[in-house]
């Protein structure tokens, strides 16, 4: 076989162009409490998020940190909707419940918040309760009231 057959066809350099180098750089601009730039970084990634929801994900986190509440909760609901294989609680998920609590709240709507805590907290109400995360959630949610 030589070395040309194995190389990226142009639509897989497209979509690592696109998608996949712009959420790298998102995610460094996140990581960098940059989260304007992280969401400017992903505009090329928005044709291919029917099939990436980690972009979408990602997008929602920004906008948090940003706070933008209502452009969250748009994002994680995204999120909420995609279906892939047959998980019925995938990971991101899970996860977008606790973060479209945060959002709710930061948009002001105390009851949906309220729920999507709920939610999450259901999900996790096996889990160990020394996780990070889960005290976090706990303390967010205890302060809705």
């Amino acid at each position: 076989m030589n070395g040309a057959s194995q190389r990226p066809g142009p639509e897989r350099a497209t979509w690592v162009n696109d998608a996949g180098l712009p959420f790298l750089y998102a995610g460094l601009d996140l990581h960098r409490g940059n989260p304007a730039q992280a969401i400017e970084a992903l505009r090329p990634a928005i044709p291919y998020e029917s099939s990436f929801w980690e972009a979408t994900f990602l997008r929602g986190q920004a906008y948090l940190k940003e706070g933008a509440g209502s452009d969250a909760v748009a994002q994680f609901q995204k999120v909420m909707e995609y279906k892939i294989g047959n998980w019925s609680n995938p990971p991101w998920q899970v996860l977008a419940h606790l973060y479209l609590g945060c959002a709710w709240a930061m948009a002001g709507d105390k009851e949906k918040s309220r729920r999507a805590y709920q939610d999450f907290l259901a999900l996790w109400k096996d889990a160990d309760p020394d996780i990070p995360i889960l005290q976090q959630a706990k303390a967010e949610y205890s302060k809705l009231d």
